[in-house]
């Protein structure tokens, strides 16, 4: 069974810092590409950011560059969301995502149930 649970969302005010973490089953994260998405209300999900299993710096939206990092440990299972200088405008549920490939952009097979961000002003 492919698990994916987040956590780490809340409150925060503008300017101020979270981390996600999302937990996945071994099967999911050993050769998965991994990534968090985020939906409004009356928006489609965007991707935020993307991972592969290969590493390295990751994709990331134009709208949260130089202020969020994704990054994951293989011996944790884990992936993680470091949001810096929060904005009102990232106020959204955050979904983890995996899938098989290496394609940060291609569709993804599983999710988990989402964590609520919260950004006042």
């Amino acid at each position: 069974q492919v698990q994916l649970v987040e956590s780490g969302g809340g409150l925060v005010q503008a300017g101020g810092s979270l981390r996600l973490s999302c937990a996945a089953s071994e099967r999911t994260f050993s050769r998965s590409t991994m990534a968090w998405f985020r939906q409004t209300p009356g928006k489609e999900r965007e991707l935020v950011a993307g991972l592969t299993w290969l590493g390295g710096s990751g994709v990331y939206a134009d709208s949260v560059k130089g202020r969020f990092t994704i990054s994951r440990d293989s011996a944790k299972n884990t992936v993680w969301l470091q949001m810096n200088r929060l904005k009102v405008e990232d106020t959204a549920v955050y979904y983890c995502a995996a899938r098989d490939g290496l394609d940060i952009w291609a569709v993804y097979d599983y999710w988990g149930r989402g964590t609520q961000v919260t950004v006042s002003s």
